[in-house]
């Protein structure tokens, strides 16, 4: 299956089984923002409750918080992002259509042939990492690049754009309209730092520990694309890992392995996943790489790890007169912490399971010699919205009251879903279209024996086991 045919049937097969749906959507949608229906829902809380057991549970010396999206304003001065935040923007005069211009040349660049196109790509990133806004204008013209709009290459200069939300604050009106003007955060790691000191003390925490959060960040994304990979509003899982000056860099290859580590075990493979060393460092690192996954569209970013130095709270202390220092006992000295950042969207992680979980195939009839095509989301089972769908044979003979009772023996262990319309064949094909990764069936035999039929989503392999075990078995099966 061709990569756009396949990334287009991801996104159809995401509205009509529930997973996601375009936001406002009775009113035409409003662009780059999206809904979680009733799966997407699930799976997304059970992605971030993974990740913030691995954080905050199976490590001793991490904890967590949960910040205010708003923040002083201050903040993001002392960040860097009122003056930092922005990414190269170039308009079509003729359209008046703004661009990326990363997004712009990349998408051009998707046209041409590989050695064509790796060559312009390298190019393209070798003028941003200097940021040489007049090579990429050029770059643009050389190639006669064209709006996908007006389909002119009537282009404006390269500029700078603030990817920064503002709003007021407050009811209070002032003379100067500038101070009651919040931003809603761009990113949650600053909730971490500026709350270092109150964690520290207040936990009694040593050097080396680590402040892990989750929660909604927002960007004014000039392109929005690719579905939910990138969006205005949208969800980030940041650890910040505090360690001493100089032990920086071993502890950005620890976290740099312990992440990939952590993506495998949470049924990504291998070969799908790579590291990418970023060319230009951000003004707060030293060391930057990303963990990549190979989507339907390409190489794209998963998570970032960076080393941030001393940057962030160094530049807090500065702007708020408050020391942000550390005594550490065992050299007896104070310092200011580096820090070495873990940050994974997880939008993004919510669409990668979703991409390498899909898949169309022939599966055999009941006719003989027929083919049927099976829509399966093989989601891991840890993080499955649904772990048990329970099927009585048929709606009598006292079938569905053992389903039910079976239901609702699991429902306090884990989500399970009973279903009893249409034939046991189509519901299969629905359950496996959700992604659930055990059916149970209760048949005549059932009131006999007191056994029933469980079938496994990714085999297909059926096998009796007693309706008493079932719940340990979905339970070992998913832990």
């Amino acid at each position: 299956m061709a990569s756009d045919n396949l990334f287009g049937n991801i996104i159809s097969h995401s509205k009509e089984y529930g997973y996601i749906f375009q936001s406002s959507e009775i009113y035409d949608g409003l662009s780059a923002v999206y809904d979680y229906g009733q799966y997407g829902a699930q799976l997304k809380k059970n992605i971030r409750d993974f990740w913030w057991k691995s954080m905050t549970q199976l490590h001793e010396n991490i904890v967590g918080i949960d910040a205010a999206i708003f923040m002083h304003p201050t903040t993001w001065k002392a960040s860097g992002h009122v003056d930092n935040f922005s990414d190269p923007m170039i308009d079509n005069k003729d359209s008046k259509k703004r661009y990326r211009v990363d997004h712009l040349i990349e998408t051009y660049a998707e046209t041409l042939a590989e050695p064509e196109a790796a060559a312009l790509i390298a190019k393209m990133e070798q003028l941003l990492a200097a940021d040489n806004f007049a090579g990429i204008k050029q770059l643009i013209d050389e190639n006669k690049i064209k709006c996908s709009v007006s389909g002119t290459a009537n282009w404006t200069d390269v500029r700078q754009f603030n990817l920064m939300f503002s709003t007021e604050f407050g009811a209070v009106s002032s003379d100067n309209p500038e101070d009651n003007i919040v931003y809603l955060r761009p990113e949650t790691a600053q909730g971490i730092f500026v709350n270092f000191l109150n964690v520290q003390k207040s936990g009694r925490m040593k050097i080396p520990f680590g402040i892990a959060q989750t929660g909604k960040a927002f960007r004014n994304e000039i392109v929005a694309r690719q579905f939910i990979f990138r969006m205005r509003e949208f969800e980030q899982m940041e650890m910040q890992f505090f360690v001493r000056p100089g032990t920086e860099l071993d502890w950005y290859a620890y976290w740099k392995e312990t992440r990939m580590k952590w993506h495998q075990e949470l049924g990504l493979p291998a070969d799908k996943l790579r590291f990418h060393d970023h060319t230009k460092l951000a003004h707060y690192a030293n060391a930057a790489v990303d963990v990549e996954y190979n989507f339907p569209f390409g190489w794209k970013e998963l998570e970032g790890i960076h080393s941030r130095t001393d940057y962030d709270l160094r530049r807090h202390q500065e702007f708020s007169k408050k020391k942000m220092q550390y005594f550490d006992t065992e050299i007896n000295q104070n310092y200011i912490p580096y820090v070495v950042e873990t940050s994974v969207g997880l939008d993004r992680l919510f669409l990668t399971i979703l991409s390498n979980s899909y898949h169309e195939e022939q599966v055999p009839t009941a006719e003989e010699g027929k083919m049927d095509t099976r829509t399966v989301l093989r989601i891991p089972a840890k993080v499955a919205p649904v772990k048990l769908a329970v099927l009585p044979l048929v709606k009598k003979e006292g079938l569905p009251e053992i389903a039910k009772e079976l239901v609702n023996d699991c429902r306090l262990s884990f989500h399970c879903q009973y279903d009893e319309k249409d034939s046991i064949g189509k519901r299969y094909r629905r359950q496996d279209a959700i992604g659930t990764p055990f059916c149970v069936t209760v048949d005549h035999q059932t009131k006999e024996d007191g056994m029933v039929t469980i079938r496994n989503r990714d085999t297909l392999i059926q096998e009796r086991i007693p309706v008493s075990s079932v719940k340990d078995f979905v339970n070992k099966s998913v832990a």
